[in-house]
């Protein structure tokens, strides 16, 4: 296991200022491995994003049976590392294209963009009155490619469609409640984070009726203990506005240019400030680029990032170093 930041036993606010960079830990490693080498009851709250199964680069060769399991071992885990009353937020999205090879592979009848007059009716009647005929001899008779020909009959595209695994939603908020419970952890609350339109992402939607992507779901758990309800940690207008809501409005990254999969520094401020207070230890097990742990640091918190890839848990380091290095203190 490749510790690539260490900086010992973390240190507490010297001369009244907090120092974020003598304050975080990066290890490179196994999240379900590492977690369990850390101190029982160490953390007072778990934020992260873990990988969807969406085909990432990160994600290859991984199989679903693979990626549940690791969900699992780490939520597990949670329960030793969290200290009583401690808090486990979970940033993710249902699966929108999940693989399914026991679903009919039938392609929708696009309407809107067919590019031939010929209907199924029309191809039916000329298979009737020339049942000997192949589609070849079916599309010469219509005027149209044997390709129109099948897919008026099947509602195939022979040209993939009927050879592509169909693809369909899969839940994922059901699964994790079931480890977390397992782990002895409680689904505390729910809420949604309300993002940009993905258009870029949503190809799917061009010959379907399903949405884009536009929202995806914080699932807040709790280790059974003693918490404190400090309504002073916002102010009466932020409550309102996003403290007691259910859904966060808050833009998406523009740019995943160091990272295939990030999320908002805002979305992390607001977990952070919501589920912890000043000076509890937050921990990110997929740390990615550390976008987390600048938020924690930020706001005077103690953090540990993990992550299973070597160019992650280094740029995580590079991020946080560069973004605290003009000696950015926080009182």
């Amino acid at each position: 296991m490749n510790v690539i930041q260490d900086l010992g036993a973390m240190k507490a606010k010297e001369n009244g200022k907090f120092d974020p960079l003598s304050n975080f830990q990066i290890y490179c490693a196994y999240s379900e491995r590492k977690l369990m080498e850390l101190p029982a009851g160490s953390v007072s709250l778990s934020l992260w994003s873990p990988p969807y199964f969406v085909g990432k680069e990160y994600e290859k060769g991984v199989s679903y049976q693979a990626w549940q399991d690791m969900l699992r071992e780490v939520i597990k885990a949670h329960f030793y590392i969290l200290k009583p009353g401690g808090f486990l937020v979970i940033n993710i999205a249902d699966i929108l294209c999940f693989k399914d090879p026991k679903m009919p592979r039938i392609q929708a009848n696009n309407v809107s963009k067919r590019r031939c007059a010929v209907t199924s009716e029309m191809v039916l009647e000329a298979q009737r009155q020339h049942p000997s005929f192949t589609r070849y001899q079916l599309a010469e008779l219509l005027g149209c490619s044997e390709q129109t020909v099948d897919r008026r009959l099947h509602g195939n595209n022979i040209r993939g469609g009927k050879h592509e695994i169909q693809t369909r939603v899969k839940l994922v908020g059901g699964a994790l409640e079931q480890y977390g419970l397992s782990a002895g952890l409680f689904l505390y609350d729910h809420r949604i984070w309300h993002k940009d339109p993905a258009w870029a992402n949503s190809r799917w939607t061009s010959n379907t009726y399903k949405a884009v992507s536009e929202y995806e779901d914080l699932y807040v758990f709790w280790k059974p203990g003693e918490y404190a309800v400090n309504k002073s940690k916002l102010t009466a207008a932020e409550w309102k506005d996003w403290g007691l809501r259910g859904v966060w409005e808050i833009a998406s990254v523009r740019k995943n240019d160091d990272h295939e999969a990030k999320f908002p520094l805002e979305l992390a401020e607001k977990i952070i400030r919501l589920y912890s207070e000043q000076g509890d230890t937050v921990i990110d097990p997929f740390v990615g680029s550390g976008t987390s742990g600048i938020a924690a640091l930020k706001l005077g918190r103690p953090f540990i990032g993990i992550d299973k890839e070597p160019q992650y848990a280094a740029l995580s380091i590079k991020n946080i170093t560069d973004y605290f290095s003009q000696g950015w203190l926080f009182s």
